[in-house]
């Protein structure tokens, strides 16, 4: 069995996971594996909790890309992986692992995802998903808020100092590595069929 990898990228809340999702339905549960880049944020544990919540995480050095481009080589020989998970409360890496088995087809998710080269020539197909700014910050302080125990206040201010400036130094202009741009996100019905099609034809033709 050889796997292909689709990078899905895009601003934070862009809509990366629901088009995620709708690329899935289309597929066996076991043919597809999602690994999401928030997960090879740097392990903290060596810093006080103080110091954790000065990380600028939409910083390219934020992330173990060694570490991630190691583990998908892996995939791709046919080997499974121990994969890190991160917990977004106390700002390191979680101590459990999740054992990941290759499967026929790879998802990686994530801001920065095209920001690195080694990462980007291991993928078969880079999609970009675009949205408006407003929307974006709007899904984030509410996503912030609910699942991740954050103050209003520490999201603007998160938002204003880190987020959008390394948007605009790092995630948007990766935009032009993207094979394929989606605006709007998951509800583009017509750009989910394109890519479906797209990745049955390319699973094809490395069956073959």
């Amino acid at each position: 069995m050889k796997s292909i990898i689709i990078g899905i990228a895009g601003g934070t809340a862009s809509g990366k996971t629901t088009v995620t999702q709708n690329i899935l339905e289309h597929f066996k549960k076991g043919d597809v594996t999602v690994i999401r880049h928030d997960d090879y944020y740097k392990d903290q544990s060596h810093l006080t909790f103080e110091e954790r919540l000065q990380t600028n995480y939409d910083h390219p050095f934020s992330l173990d890309n060694t570490l991630l481009y190691q583990h998908l080589t892996l995939l791709l020989d046919g080997k499974s992986i121990e994969k890190p998970t991160y917990d977004f409360k106390i700002h390191t890496r979680a101590k459990s692992t999740e054992c990941v088995k290759p499967t026929r087809i790879i998802i990686l998710e994530g801001i920065l995802i095209f920001e690195d080269v080694k990462l980007r020539e291991l993928m078969d197909i880079k999609i970009y998903v675009d949205t408006d700014d407003d929307i974006r910050f709007i899904r984030r302080l509410l996503r912030d808020t609910t699942e991740r125990n954050r103050s209003i206040n520490s999201v603007v201010s998160q938002y204003l100092n880190t987020v959008k400036p390394m948007h605009n130094q790092f995630v948007m202009p990766s935009k032009r590595y993207a094979d394929l741009i989606i605006p709007e996100g998951g509800n583009n019905k017509v750009a989910i069929d394109i890519i479906v099609s797209k990745i049955k034809h390319i699973i094809s033709t490395k069956t073959m």
